[in-house]
């Protein structure tokens, strides 16, 4: 089922014929959210105001989504048996073997997968958003642009 998307503004307004409107999915997550978060993203990135010593902003994308984001989707590790090494994955950090092997630098070989922000809920987009946002102010981000985002994300 399909829902207008309209502003608080629009609600008691009749629909036009020949005007174009928002349609998405009221269940979920929005084309808002995903131009917000990524607007905040790069916003973030670009003012330099972050502790996160990165290469790129694919990097400081995915220690964002780590930290303040959904976290992982799954884990990978490698696992010794009886038999050898081999590939293990599970979804919760709790599931992870004791057996798990042991790198050269004594480390668990343990990795996490990100989820992806497509397939994070509403709720999530929206925690994430909201998180984001206090790291920025917290860090000092007091852009015209991080001013303008927040703004449109008030309408």
């Amino acid at each position: 089922m399909l829902a207008l998307a309209v502003t608080e503004h629009e609600v008691d307004a009749k629909l036009v014929p020949g005007k174009f409107y928002e349609m998405e999915m009221a269940d979920t997550p929005t084309a808002r959210q995903n131009r917000a978060f990524h607007a905040l993203l790069q916003e973030f990135y670009a003012s330099g105001a972050h502790s996160y010593s990165v290469s790129g902003f694919a990097e400081f994308r995915n220690y964002i989504k780590r930290d303040l984001g959904a976290g992982f989707a799954s884990y990978k590790y490698v696992e010794e048996t009886a038999f050898g090494l081999r590939w293990g994955e599970c979804a919760k950090p709790g599931e992870i073997p004791e057996t798990v092997a042991v790198g050269t630098d004594g480390r668990r070989l343990v990795a996490g997968k990100l989820k992806s922000w497509a397939d994070y809920t509403k709720k999530e987009r929206s925690e994430t958003i909201d998180r984001l946002i206090s790291a920025m102010t917290q860090a000092g981000v007091n852009s015209r642009k991080f001013a303008e985002i927040l703004a449109g994300m008030g309408n």
